[in-house]
């Protein structure tokens, strides 16, 4: 499954964080770890909803758009 990701400088790092999979939160000093860490966030995240016997958050499709 594809989840969007947002990454955000946060100074003197880089926050990570997926939308559709409340609590799914990471960091890293650069933005390659960054997305290296949200991407093992994801799995142990999913990984453990399935050995719970949760359901998959739903993927909400995102469209962007420019401020007005």
């Amino acid at each position: 499954m594809r989840y969007a990701i947002v990454i955000e400088n946060a100074g003197d790092n880089y926050s990570a964080y997926v939308p559709d999979l409340p609590g799914c939160v990471s960091e890293g000093d650069t933005l390659d770890e960054a997305t290296s860490m949200i991407q093992e966030a994801m799995a142990l995240y999913l990984e453990s909803r399935v050995e719970h016997g949760w359901s998959l958050p739903k993927i909400e499709h995102r469209k962007l758009a420019p401020a007005v």
